[in-house]
């Protein structure tokens, strides 16, 4: 469990850093190292909770679609997301739906990669 939480810290790092819809509240500091783990625990649990949710009641809009909305699923993850943080007062923001739908796109990405890596070693 705590792998995977920082496999997602590390995702999305990596798209705060790319995005610049995406932003982060003292990104260069220990502070902005903890709110990441924070994001990357809202987000677990989101994805442990909603995303199946999600995908059981959009089950044929994911298979018309060969797959392809699976992504407009992430990005619906990363809005709830930032909204859930902007709750619990943590300093992380998704700006608007490309943005999240490009963040979705980099987080599942960067998360295979680093769970490859990480189960290769």
């Amino acid at each position: 469990m705590i792998k995977r939480i920082i496999i997602d810290a590390l995702a999305l790092a990596v798209a705060t850093w790319v995005l610049p819809g995406i932003t982060l509240a003292d990104p260069l500091s220990v502070k902005g190292v903890l709110t990441i783990l924070g994001v990357a625990v809202v987000f677990g649990i989101l994805n442990a909770l909603v995303k199946p949710l999600f995908k059981a009641l959009t089950g044929c809009l994911v298979m018309l679609s060969f797959g392809l909305f699976l992504f407009v699923i992430n990005g619906a993850m990363m809005l709830l997301a930032s909204w859930l943080c902007g709750q619990l007062g943590l300093g992380w923001n998704v700006d608007g739906w490309l943005t999240a739908l490009a963040g979705g796109v980099i987080v599942a990405v960067v998360s295979f990669l680093a769970a490859k890596f990480i189960k290769s070693k």
